[in-house]
């Protein structure tokens, strides 16, 4: 195995594959048949502002950046080119494991349609967000910023930079406790995310996990036709069960880009394809070489560092 696809998580707010849209014939139909499933319209996935309730921006940018995912994939199997492992953050996680075969392209929006009608915070409910956290490479305590502070708590590990020196996390809780820990540390070492209002990947979004579980318990998953790195551990996900139980424990568990990494070293990857935008290109470090694949004009180094890598392809897949 050699060509390892890697999607990123996060839900933005800027639009997403507009000129892959507009360039390629089969990523128009594929967004046109993503908002016949959704019930939005290829405007709302494609560019339009998001909506202002909290839930249902989720839901829709959700719909959106894995729209784009599934996109690029499909542009690069147009070009003859097919993974043989896949792996990804959060809702990249999920895309991978519909490209995987673990779950049909309908039943994953459907899903994620669905979740705009998770029922808001009680009143009252302390304010939600985001922030990222650095702390020296030889920082070796086994404790993240923030550790053991109430409303703190780790949501992702990314890594080092590409220099080695420097370990990036993302912390997820109460606003205000994320505020205070960037006021309190050295400046730069924790840095709130502004305009993110949902503590993903932490226990403040259990009520979301309950609401959602019916709804996956009735999702109708199978083995996966390829291997797929679970974020959450490490390891190969095999069995339906397995693909479900990570859908489950998606919203609360923290996520690990270095397992995907370090797991599709070992299936013997040799050039990764980051998927999407959503991973910055030139920030972090990998065990292989990689290419960021998010506009059509990246078509070219893909296809320069397949052939120069000597890359072997592995048979397609039909999208179902």
């Amino acid at each position: 195995m050699s060509l390892g696809y890697l999607f990123g998580g996060g839900v933005g707010s800027e639009p997403r594959g507009v000129a892959l849209y507009h360039g390629f014939v089969g990523v128009r139909n594929l967004y046109e048949q993503v908002a016949e499933w959704t019930g939005l319209s290829v405007g709302q996935i494609l560019e339009e502002d998001l909506p202002e309730d909290v839930e249902i921006r989720q839901s829709v940018g959700t719909v959106r950046e894995s729209v784009h995912a599934i996109a690029v994939h499909d542009v690069l199997a147009e070009h003859g080119l097919r993974p043989s492992v896949l792996g990804g953050l959060s809702l990249g996680g999920m895309s991978a494991a519909c490209l995987a075969g673990a779950i049909s392209r309908r039943a994953l929006f459907e899903m994620l349609a669905y979740a705009r009608n998770t029922p808001g915070q009680p009143v009252g409910t302390p304010e939600q967000g985001l922030a990222l956290a650095f702390e020296p490479a030889t920082d070796n305590t086994g404790h993240h910023r923030g550790a053991g502070r109430p409303g703190v708590y780790l949501a992702g590990t990314f890594g080092l930079t590409t220099d080695g020196a420097t370990r990036i996390l993302m912390l997820s809780g109460e606003k205000a406790a994320l505020d205070a820990l960037a006021t309190e540390l050295p400046q730069g070492s924790v840095i709130p995310m502004p305009g993110r209002s949902i503590a993903i990947h932490s226990p403040l979004r259990a009520g979301f996990r309950t609401f959602m579980a019916p709804y996956i318990d009735a999702m109708p998953f199978q083995d996966p036709g390829l291997p797929l790195i679970s974020c959450l551990d490490r390891r190969v996900l095999v069995a339906a069960e397995e693909v479900r139980d990570m859908f489950h424990r998606n919203p609360t568990d923290p996520i690990n880009l270095v397992h995907i990494c370090e797991a599709m070293k070992d299936e013997g990857v040799r050039l990764g394809l980051v998927m999407g935008g959503s991973v910055p290109d030139g920030v972090l470090r990998f065990p292989f070489p990689v290419v960021h694949v998010d506009r059509p004009e990246h078509l070219d180094q893909v296809m320069t560092t397949v052939f120069e890598l000597g890359i072997e392809l592995a048979p397609g897949r039909s999208p179902r």
